[in-house]
């Protein structure tokens, strides 16, 4: 008998891994945590494999939970896509800024659904400096920028926060004193929040590797030459800390969409502008 996934299934799956617990996403959306759970073990029967660790402080994804998470993600933004722009036609341009740790997500495979979807439509995704971001947006070369709140080049539309977690390299023992850390080169509040809480953890660190690119800093962890703080979707498997008590638990960022007044009533950025918020 052929297997299904179900819509449902992977929408609470998603929301439960993103929470990073039962109960919490149970409140999200609206369910018992009971109902919760006997969906997750519904999932992972059809899947054949576990798909969370459970624990007392709150449930990781196991390897197969990781693999399937992009599919999941992928499956509800284009069901979303689906029910919303079919039977439109939608043409134009739209420059879309993207916080550099989002161009290595989902979103820009999101944004490209959404391109198939309407041939005559242009998109540009752009991850740059916040600087030359805003130079961008005030030329009009980009319509909609997602960024950090604190860089955002005009007013927030909307916020989101997102969760940061520590990447281990391999080989990394997070008792050492110090602890060996990858950093990113720029000053930023991000980076300032994560010494801070090694501070406040009272967290003796040294700088091992620094770098003013996502690239860099993920070959450094690749590499083992410390831990670092990313977005979960920015984590290899090999990466991930599961012990929730080995390192001071890091703040979340808060991200926000800034859009170019001169874009109001654009039907395609519209479309762009739902795409992300639905996907972030």
């Amino acid at each position: 008998m052929a297997r299904d996934l179900e819509t449902a299934l992977l929408r609470s799956f998603v929301a439960v891994v993103r929470a990073g617990s039962i109960s919490r996403a149970a409140t999200t959306l609206g369910q018992t945590q009971p109902a919760l759970s006997q969906q997750m073990r519904k999932l992972e029967r059809t899947i054949g494999r576990p798909l969370l660790h459970r624990s007392p402080s709150g449930v990781t994804p196991t390897r197969a939970g990781e693999e399937l998470l992009p599919y999941a993600e992928r499956i509800l933004a284009l069901s979303a896509q689906a029910l919303t722009e079919t039977g439109r036609t939608l043409s134009g341009r739209c420059g879309i800024g993207l916080l550099e740790d989002l161009t290595a997500s989902r979103l820009p495979q999101v944004l490209a659904d959404l391109a198939r979807l309407h041939p005559g439509a242009t998109l540009e995704v752009l991850g740059m400096a916040d600087a030359a971001m805003r130079e961008a947006y005030e030329t009009g070369r980009v319509q909609l920028v997602l960024n950090e709140v604190a860089a955002l080049p005009g007013p927030p539309r909307w916020t989101v926060r997102r969760p940061l977690v520590w990447a281990i390299g391999q080989g990394v023992e997070v008792a050492d004193d110090p602890l060996p850390v990858v950093l990113f080169a720029n000053t930023c509040s991000w980076r300032t929040a994560v010494l801070e809480t090694l501070e406040r953890g009272d967290r003796p660190w040294r700088v091992t590797f620094e770098s003013n690119s996502l690239v860099g800093v993920l070959a450094a962890v690749r590499a083992g030459l410390g831990v670092a703080a990313l977005m979960p979707g920015n984590i290899e498997p090999a990466m991930a800390c599961h012990d929730a008590d080995a390192l001071p638990a890091l703040p979340d960022v808060e991200l926000g969409l800034a859009r170019h007044p001169r874009s109001d009533g654009d039907p395609l950025i519209d479309a762009v502008e739902t795409a992300l918020r639905r996907a972030i």
